[in-house]
Parts: C-alpha cells; structure tokens; sequence
C-alpha cells in the first residue's frame, strides 16, 4: 500500500526563508510567523495523511455510482467532507463576512497541497468550490454572495463551473446553452454541459452551478456569452432549501483516473438561474478566476509526483538487486538496496529537484496573486498572468513524467495496483488536459502573453533573472553551479523571443510550431531561478549556523543536481524552435 508523508518542513522553508512571508507588505502576511503556519500545516498535514490518503485507493477502486440521478461517492468520502468542513478547510482563505478565515491565498495553497496530494480526486471536489465561490464572491451581486458564499465556505453546499459542451470545449464562441429572461429577474437555462467535475455527488446537500449560456438576443462568438448560477435547489429567504430545480445528471464519464470524482453530463431542462455580473460577459467572469484555477492544477501536477516521488525513494531504499559497483555497501545482505545504483539515483533526483522547484514555483503564483488581490499591485498580477500558462503546462507535463519516473523505479511492481504508483500516474495525467489543454498553454503564452503590455511584462521577468544574478555574482555558494547556468537558461530563452518577433511576422506558424518548446524553455528557466533562490536561502541558513545542516546543504545538492542536468535542456528547445515551422507543416493532411 502507498503512504504519503506531508512535506512540511520543505513548506515551511519556503514560506519563512525563500519568501520571508512574515516580513512582507502584503495585507495578512505579517500575522503568518512559523509558528503559527506550521500549527496550521501541521494539522491539514494529519487530516491528509490520516484521512484522505487511506481513501484515495479506495476512491480509485469503487468510483462513484449513478443512481437514480443520484451519484454515490467511494465510501467514506462524505465522512472525510464532513471532517474537513468542520474544521474549516472550504474557506480558509475567504472572506470572514462570509464565513471565511481571512488567510491569504498562499496558505491556501499550501495546505490545498497537502489534500491534493494525498487524494487529488477528494481535493477536486473542495477545489471546484472553491472556484465557484471565489467568482461568486468577485462578480456575483451582494445578494447572490449573502446567499451562496457562507454556504459554500461551511461545506454544507459545492459548486461547479459549467463550460464544455459535446460541440465545444476550447471555443467557447460554439456554446449553443440558453438562457431565456423570465422578466422577474430570472432566467430559465436550457442544454448540455459535459465533463462537469462534481457536477452531482452525495457530499452536500445543495450545489451551486456556474453555467456559461446564450441569451436570445446575444451576439454570436465569444462576446455574446453570459454567466448565471443555476443551483440545484432554489434557495429559500431564509437560507433553506426549496423546490427541485430543473437540472439533472444524465451520466458519469468512465475515466482513465480520478475514479473518486464524478465527472458528469449535465442536463439543464428550463432550470432557473439568475445572471452573475454583466450580459455578454461570462468570459470575463471566467477568467477572473482562471488565474486561480490553472495555478491549481499546476499544484495538481507536482503533488502527484510528490507523492509518487515518496514512494518510489522508500522502495529504492529497500528493495536489494545487485551489487553498487564502487564496493558492497550491505555486506549482511544478499545484494545492495537499488538506490546505490547510479541509474536509479539519476532516476530519484529528476523527481526530487522537479517537485521541489515546482513547490517553490507554485508558491511564488500564489504570493503574487496575493500581492495583486490584497495590494492591487498591477505588476505583480501582469507577472503571474505572464507565468500562469508556464506553471500550468510545464509542471503538469514534469508532473505526469515524474510520476512515471517513480513507477519506473519500482520496476515490475510499479506496474501492479498493489503498490499505487500505476494510480498516480493515471491521476497525474488529466492534469495535462484539464483548465485549457497543455497545447493551448502554450498558444496562450506565445500568442497573448509574450505580446502583453507591448512585451513589458516579459521584460520585466529578464530584469529579475539579470538582477538576481548581478547581486549575487560575488556569491560562492552560487557561483558557476547556478549563476552560470541561469544565464545561459535565460539568454536561451531571449533568443527564442526575438526568433518569434522576427519571424512570426513573415509567418505565424514559425511561432505557433515553437510555441510548446517555449513554453518548457520558459519553465526550465522559472525552476532554475527557483532553485538558485532556494540555494541562496539554504546557505544563508548554513552561514547562521542552524542545527539541521542535512536539510539546507541536501537542498543545495539538489540544486546543483537541476542546474547540471535538467536545466541544459534550454539548449534544445531553442534548436527546436528556431528550426521554424515549415518542417512541422511539410505534410498534407491526406499524407498523415
């Protein structure tokens, strides 16, 4: 059976050494100390490891069950809900008028973490809440907050967001949904959503769903789509439930993976739902809270190769095979334990310096979308804006890949049920298509973000890099191990920009058959400025004399480790991109 240890000693480095959160200006951060983040950690930590984790083979063996328009979830799943809306995990980071904790975004994220690695398809069910509410709480009408917000923060209420259709997923323009005006401020909403993530379960006793739909008199594309919330009992004034709205589950989708979560075909037959925000601006409802949710499933993907990572290094230390060629190292044992091997080492130190990076990396998104919400820092929200596409696409592709790394190490055994890993690499691998498609990721930031603000924002994310390395040159911790190859990462990365604004021009494929390579060129150097930050913070411990000298001088190998053997790949991925698009489009169609 797997296990899952929370990592919150790595967290707690990241939140009070790498970002020094107590000390910030950002409303909130000051109340953060160690000691009260780790009390925090520490208890989402116990839930995760003691609850949820038990449960995630068992919601991956059971699924959820259609009943009578009734979608059973894996036993125990409702008693772990109940745990959790108990002690307040739904709204930890919301408002406290509404019910919230008041936490800022980061916190968050970090205890989301813990949840989502120990059973990513219960996490789901939390997450898309949480979505649901945090564009209710942006957009909707204080009425519609009064109503919804404090019952989605207790837990006694979910929420889902409603976009895909069988003709439509990417192209939200095709949505053909109706909504039709009832002239009391109502709307009755008619047709087909598909792939909505708890879209019906047996976890609250109402939920509340955001449904992108068309009036009748809306323009055609993207521009004529509105949001409204259609729950699924009408609520009452005083907060009861009501009558039965018109809405159903005609389905559940048979999954590669996250067999826990419902994954639902949603039929809307004249259901009553009421606009939230402006007409015709659905999308931009939407994607207020995109931001929030890509970073989310960016977290999806190195949670699940953290956990894979776990199990994978306890095997390697255990499992014996052969003999380390340098000399016995377990001379009252019949061979050596596998980690000896260099092979396996390279193995176990892919997956190491990945998820670590992508932990600091995921934090550094959420303390800027805390800066940006807490502080209306204009930058700070372009920066994240800018990185979103990148943490999404690149963490979740590493994520899957390290998952596969950890089931590679287990040999035979990863490939069976019994030891979990072959679960997690199936769970790992929606994250690469959820919340727009990895390929869309990239067209997002090559098309849209590169350009934004005239190419300010990317500048400015150059000027970080090269200030960082400047004030640090005299730095020997640092020195050639980091600083050197972070440069040559970024100028890799520069190179590739001034190829797409020199030859997108003459012609849009040059750039768009590029676009993926970019997108990891640009997450090799985001990890790689990660752990130069990280190795700065650890020797800085060092130098102060700590007692845990193993931690921050592990931390620095690692390090090392990436800058050596994973960060290099920048090199090829800029070959690739300047080799152009005609290579890619040589083919016709009926030659494939």
């Amino acid at each position: 059976m797997p296990h899952y240890t929370p990592p919150v000693k790595d967290q707690q480095f990241l939140l009070h050494e790498l970002f020094k959160v107590s000390e910030s200006d950002v409303p909130g951060y000051k109340e953060l100390d160690a000691d009260f983040t780790s009390a925090i950690l520490e208890e989402a930590g116990k839930i995760a490891a003691n609850v949820l984790q038990p449960l995630n083979s068992v919601g991956d063996e059971e699924g959820c069950t259609l009943e009578n328009g009734v979608v059973r979830t894996p036993t125990g799943f409702k008693e772990a809900w109940t745990e959790m809306a108990a002690g307040g995990w739904m709204g930890l980071d919301a408002k406290a008028e509404y019910g919230g904790q008041d936490m800022p975004y980061i916190m968050g994220t970090a205890t989301g973490e813990l949840f989502s690695s120990a059973n990513m398809a219960f996490q789901m069910y939390v997450g898309l809440s949480h979505g649901a509410a945090s564009a209710l709480a942006v957009h909707g009408s204080d009425e519609q907050k009064t109503t919804y917000l404090p019952k989605i923060y207790s837990g006694e209420w979910g929420g889902t967001m409603n976009l895909t259709e069988p003709q439509c997923g990417t192209d939200l323009g095709l949505i053909r949904t109706k909504a039709e005006p009832q002239g009391d401020g109502s709307y009755l909403v008619s047709g087909q959503k598909i792939w909505i993530s708890g879209g019906e379960n047996d976890l609250v006793e109402n939920i509340v769903h955001l449904v992108l739909a068309r009036t009748p008199d809306a323009p055609e594309g993207i521009k004529g789509i509105s949001l409204f919330v259609v729950p699924k009992f009408l609520p009452n004034e005083d907060g009861s439930l009501g009558d039965r709205n018109s809405l159903s589950c005609g389905g559940l989708e048979e999954k590669m993976g996250i067999h826990g979560n419902a994954t639902c075909v949603m039929n809307y037959d004249g259901a009553k739902g009421w606009l939230v925000g402006d007409m015709h601006k659905g999308m931009r409802a939407m994607f207020t809270m995109m931001n929030e949710a890509r970073l989310s499933v960016a977290l999806q993907g190195y949670t699940q190769g953290e956990v894979a990572y776990q199990n994978a290094l306890a095997f390697a230390k255990d499992r014996v095979q052969g003999r380390d060629v340098t000399g016995v190292k377990n001379p009252d044992g019949p061979a050596d334990p596998i980690i000896v091997h260099p092979d396996v080492r390279r193995n176990l130190m892919d997956q190491k310096s990945i998820v670590e990076a992508g932990r600091a990396l995921v934090f550094w998104g959420a303390e800027m979308i805390d800066r940006s919400n807490r502080l209306n820092d204009e930058e700070a929200e372009d920066m994240v804006s800018l990185l979103i596409p990148v943490m999404k696409g690149f963490l979740t592709d590493k994520g899957f890949e390290t998952t596969v790394l950890a089931q590679q190490t287990l040999g035979g055994s990863g490939f069976t049920r019994e030891w979990g890993l072959e679960q997690f690499v199936r769970d790992a691998r929606i994250a690469m298509i959820y919340e727009g498609t990895n390929g869309i990721q990239s067209l997002d930031l090559v098309g849209r973000k590169l350009p934004q603000n005239g190419g300010k924002t990317i500048m400015a994310f150059f000027d970080l890099v090269k200030d960082f390395i400047k004030e640090n040159e005299g730095n020997e911790t640092l020195g050639d191990g980091f600083l050197e190859p972070l440069k040559a990462a970024s100028k890799d990365l520069q190179a590739a920009g001034m190829y797409f604004m020199q030859e997108g021009m003459k012609n849009p494929n040059n750039a768009l058959s590029g676009s993926y390579d970019f997108m990891h060129l640009f997450g090799h150097v985001c990890l790689g400025l990660m752990w130069a930050r990280m190795a700065k913070a650890a020797q800085e411990a060092l130098d102060g004399g700590t007692s845990d000298k193993d931690f921050y001088e592990t931390k620095i190998t690692t390090g090392r480790y990436y800058m050596a053997r994973q960060l290099p790949m920048t090199g090829t991925h800029l070959a690739r991109i300047q080799s152009g698009g005609d290579t890619v489009m040589a083919l016709d169609a009926a030659n494939f």
